[in-house]
């Protein structure tokens, strides 16, 4: 079985909604961190300050083929090609240690049903 690594960086308040979203496409569990970011364009300033907003950043290790599905629910549900709102991209993984093995078995049934 591959795995990959998936990393939804998004906009804060698209966080409950995209954890939602990537639980109903066949996600486990995830690591959500908090983040700042800057953007090609200056954004708002406030008193000189400059606000950047919030982010939060989404680490999912999936089963390969589950994480490109996982992917263009995210992009869909979150409308991420209309709006500068998040990024989501997959990377490989090619070593793995520690993971649940009912997660691996969630996941063989996933590609089963897939079959």
């Amino acid at each position: 079985m591959k795995f990959s690594v998936l990393v939804a960086m998004l906009a804060e308040d698209l966080e409950e909604q995209a954890i939602e979203s990537a639980k109903a496409a066949g996600a486990g569990g995830m690591t959500i961190l908090n983040g700042r970011g800057l953007g090609a364009e200056q954004k708002k300033t406030f008193f000189g300050l400059t606000y950047e907003g919030s982010q939060s950043v989404l680490i999912l290790v999936l089963e390969k083929k589950l994480s490109l599905r996982v992917m263009k629910t995210l992009v869909k549900d979150l409308d991420l090609n209309n709006h500068s709102r998040g990024v989501v991209f997959t990377l490989p993984l090619e070593h793995i240690a520690g993971i649940d093995h009912r997660q691996i078995a969630q996941f063989e049934q996933l590609i089963k049903n897939e079959i």
